[in-house]
């Protein structure tokens, strides 16, 4: 029954993607279509508050500007909230201001849709704070994403333009997150997660002493959490918090809500290309990724810890050590395996009490960093694998390689190169570095083997703006808000910035004729050679300090 549970989720999956696709294919191909009429109204009435009276195309570096002043204000208004939240209403629990190096971290984090978090929601954050900084940030960084992967994908399909960041800002926000949010904090509500500005309830225990009982706007920030897969939560126990996901039901409405927009971006790809072939292979290469960590996290969870098993107890129930009763085995491990594809970063279970060879699959994702990814993420990553496949199959047979009908040429690569390196680099240096202080090494709460893989996990979630953490990391500290405040800032935007000139790049570029040489792109045999490039580059790079971590524990454990 457990299979069949994770079979028809995907199954539920698989009959959004297109109709989702195609959607947002005319959200941002900016030709017209029936969403102007529903929607055209509030953008220009948004664009003549704003001044925005045209919206002319963009070169790749005003965009790349565009984009980063924009987050570089929202940044300035969000920590200036955080420190002064004592002073701002809507705080009935009379929370303080939050401390510097944390506030530095939050902004960081919520603003590159990591939203990894090193305070607990109920305690850290007024109802206040929840909205103006925390809900606003994860609906503007999603649009953010967003409107980059259009832009991406407009300069590699050989559109006129990148387009105009601030259109594409406001329509992701006008007309996909923003009507999903509504509908999908509706639903929440009606499955009675609370949606209120009543103070902690104080209720009165079966052995007579007082409890105090968080709740608050608790769906609307559910909502555009799993749909601008920013991750984060109302409450420090996340997606396994009763209030925020009461039951099996929510949890696949959250499951759903965080993986049909990233698994509908290829599709909307091939639209873009007029070749919907082309879209169809790399949402194959996702899903086929996606479906081998999901498969070894389930049998991992299923077949129990080793050293307990060992003791002869009970394993038909698998491991359920940090699990909640309500999900179980299967919506746990799928939850998980899409919150680390999805890079989303919410979490319905504790992933530090996962088996070893369980834990390898959310870190596996993260490392690769383009299975579905975020708003965007995800295809541009496996966009730019796509690339460096074509550009090695170029060179086995001494051809100059092309993609798209583009030859991609040594500035590409260089600058594809540069987006490869910067995620092994900002997650292996600070490992190591904090492995030579006791600021970094002094968090860790489980000594040996697991030790190390709290650590890891802590700045590869951070490097892949996922937000997940192990959580038995101590690390509210000025050195780790510090460092993984600075690994997120890096792994969001070297990346982004890099790959947005590729696509000026192949945009400036002649298209040459496809000839009965040139090498396709949009057949099986091409997705076989993406998901390769992608496990071999992945492989060499990470399975190291796989083997120091999650490998050497299984191992004593057995």
């Amino acid at each position: 029954m457990g299979i069949v549970q994770i079979i028809v989720v995907i199954a539920i999956l698989l009959l959004l993607v297109k109709p989702a696709g195609t959607y947002l294919y005319h959200v941002f191909s900016n030709e017209p279509n029936r969403t102007d009429r529903i929607f055209g109204r509030v953008e220009r009435g948004i664009y003549a508050l704003s001044g925005l009276k045209k919206t002319p195309g963009m070169s790749w570096k005003t965009y790349a500007l565009s984009f980063l002043t924009t987050n570089v204000v929202l940044v300035a208004f969000g920590y200036l909230i955080l420190r002064l939240q004592s002073a701002m209403p809507l705080n009935p629990n009379g929370i303080a201001g939050m401390e510097q190096s944390l506030t530095f971290n939050t902004v960081i984090s919520f603003i590159t849709n990591t939203n990894l978090q090193h305070y607990s929601g109920e305690t850290g954050l007024s109802y206040f704070s929840q909205m103006a900084v925390i809900t606003m940030l994860m609906f503007t960084s999603a649009a953010s994403g967003f409107s980059v992967a259009v832009a991406f994908v407009r300069g590699i399909t050989g559109r006129a333009t990148l387009g105009n960041f601030f259109e594409d800002f406001v329509k992701a926000h006008v007309r996909v997150f923003l009507p999903l949010a509504l509908l999908v904090t509706l639903v929440l509500v009606s499955l009675q997660v609370p949606q209120t500005f009543h103070p902690t309830l104080q209720v009165t225990t079966i052995e007579g002493q007082f409890q105090q009982i968080a709740i608050g706007p608790v769906a609307s920030l559910e909502s555009i959490k799993h749909l601008g897969t920013n991750g984060g939560g109302f409450f420090g126990a996340n997606s396994a918090h009763p209030f925020e996901n009461p039951s099996p039901l929510t949890n696949v409405i959250e499951i759903l809500s965080m993986w049909v927009l990233p698994a509908a971006l290829p599709y909307m790809y091939g639209l873009f290309a007029k070749n919907k072939r082309q879209g169809w292979g790399i949402f194959a290469a996702m899903m086929t990724l996606f479906v081998l960590l999901l498969s070894l996290n389930y049998y991992a969870e299923s077949s129990g810890n080793p050293a307990v098993n060992a003791l002869g107890v009970d394993a038909s129930q698998g491991s359920m050590e940090g699990k909640e009763v309500r999900f179980g085995i299967p919506q746990s491990a799928l939850f998980t395996t899409v919150t680390t594809a999805a890079t989303t970063g919410s979490v319905n279970n504790m992933h530090d009490t996962q088996t070893p060879l369980g834990s390898i699959t959310p870190l596996a994702l993260m490392m690769l960093n383009n299975v579905f990814g975020g708003k965007g993420v995800g295809l541009i990553n496996m966009l730019m694998y796509a690339i460096l496949a074509v550009f090695l199959c170029g060179l086995m047979v001494g051809r100059t390689p092309e993609f798209l009908g583009r030859k991609i040429e040594a500035r590409e690569m260089k600058l594809i190169a540069v987006a490869i390196l910067i995620h092994p680099l900002i997650i292996l240096v600070p490992t190591a570095a904090s492995f030579l202080t006791e600021l970094g090494h002094g968090a860790i709460s489980n000594p040996g083997y697991h030790g190390m893989t709290q650590m890891l996990y802590e700045y590869v979630s951070s490097a892949a703006n996922n937000g997940s953490g192990f959580e038995g990391l101590a690390d509210n500290s000025t050195f780790w808000n510090v460092m993984t405040g600075a690994v997120m800032l890096l792994g969001r935007y070297v990346s982004i910035i890099a790959l947005l000139a590729v696509a000026g790049s192949l945009l400036r570029k002649q298209p040459v004729p496809e000839t009965i040489g040139t090498f396709r792109t949009d057949n099986s045999l091409f997705t076989g050679i993406l998901i390769a490039t992608v496990l071999i580059i992945g492989a060499l790079t990470f399975l190291p300090v796989i083997v120091l971590g999650p490998v050497a524990e299984y191992l004593t454990l057995r």
